[in-house]
């Protein structure tokens, strides 16, 4: 009996130190790899900012009104609208998901605090449900696929389906207006700090909080280390159902802030508000570099991307490009973009 269990004590000893060595091979080559990746990342983002310089140039040549203080404002509010939803695609895209239901989340976020506006709510309480809606809802894509194992894709589709369906029941079709609001949340989309207006500043607080969770938090190289390969992530010690949980409320949080934004700015809560600007942050954070494989990328590409996606539009209204012409061009970029990726992949692969 005692040789049984030396035998058993010995057999247990040597597969924890099996596991302790399996964690620490995983674990070595994956930050490696992830230092590795940090520099491709921003040789890229540089190379962006190129592209953006010149698309300014080229904007400025084709038509004079570009560089009149007020378009380069309206150019710099939609920066920070398609900005921040950006930021949270960022988070998720980075873990290799995907979230079609930011802008269903945008629009059940707009009527809530658009209904609860007209009847006189204060406005710290509007602001603390309309951002408690998107990290619900966020919350509920992220245990559909951590839990319910469901993929990004199928669970965030439907949740853009049921938070659509969600928004026009709260609403029942119609847009919700609230004549009376104060002043105060009226400042948060139509106000101006310094010569620029409170939508930009918020952005530019919501990337530099990015950054630094990203760039010096574990929760940000655990990020990065789930979507590099969530495997050796676990074997690392990494939780990472609570990663991917956390991304997906990340989103679903500023999905809710853009809405804010957007109810302040227009003094109405719509039922088909941020129709397709999942496509568009999808877009933003694909061309500011960061792979739709995951692990690779980061919220200074995401935000040159914002800027490069902000100035397009920009350049093609001021050609007097139909809107519907606009639509074909964004979707052709969108498809050039991850055509581009794949074939970077494989090149870098081979």
């Amino acid at each position: 009996m005692r040789g049984e269990e030396c035998i058993r004590s010995e057999s247990h000893r040597t597969m924890a130190e099996s596991e302790r060595q399996m964690a620490g091979n995983a674990s070595m080559p994956l930050f490696a790899l992830m230092r590795r990746l940090r520099g491709r990342t921003a040789l890229r983002a540089s190379g962006l900012l190129w592209v953006l310089i010149l698309m300014c140039v080229a904007a400025a040549l084709i038509s004079d009104a570009f560089l009149n203080p007020f378009n380069l404002i309206n150019v710099a509010r939609q920066v920070a609208l398609f900005g921040i939803v950006s930021v949270g695609m960022t988070f998720v895209i980075l873990t290799a998901g995907i979230d079609l239901s930011v802008g269903s989340i945008i629009a059940v976020s707009a009527v809530v605090s658009a209904l609860l506006l007209n009847v006189g709510t204060p406005v710290p309480l509007v602001i603390l449900a309309g951002l408690g809606v998107g990290i619900t809802l966020g919350a509920i894509n992220g245990a559909g696929i951590t839990l319910g194992r469901l993929p990004p894709f199928i669970m965030t589709l439907g949740m853009m389906v049921m938070g659509r369906g969600l928004a026009m029941t709260i609403s029942d079709g119609h847009p919700i207006h609230f004549p009376n609001a104060s002043a105060d949340f009226a400042w948060l989309g139509q106000g101006y700090l310094l010569w620029l207006p409170v939508p930009v500043w918020i952005f530019a607080a919501v990337a530099t909080l990015a950054y630094v969770v990203l760039r010096y938090t574990p929760f940000g190289r655990n990020v990065y280390a789930v979507g590099s390969n969530p495997e050796a992530a676990r074997l690392a010690g990494i939780n990472v159902r609570l990663v991917v949980f956390s991304v997906y409320v990340i989103s679903g949080l500023l999905s809710a802030l853009t809405a804010l934004i957007f109810v302040s700015r227009l003094t109405v809560g719509e039922p088909v508000a941020g129709v397709g600007i999942e496509l568009e942050a999808i877009a933003v954070t694909v061309i500011g570099g960061t792979s739709l494989f995951g692990g690779e990328g980061g919220v200074v590409g995401t935000v040159i991307g914002a800027a490069i996606f902000a100035v397009l539009a920009n350049i093609l209204n001021l050609a007097g490009v139909s809107p519907f012409t606009q639509q074909i061009v964004k979707g052709a970029i969108i498809v050039l973009a991850v055509l581009f990726e794949m074939h970077r992949r494989r090149r870098d692969n081979a």
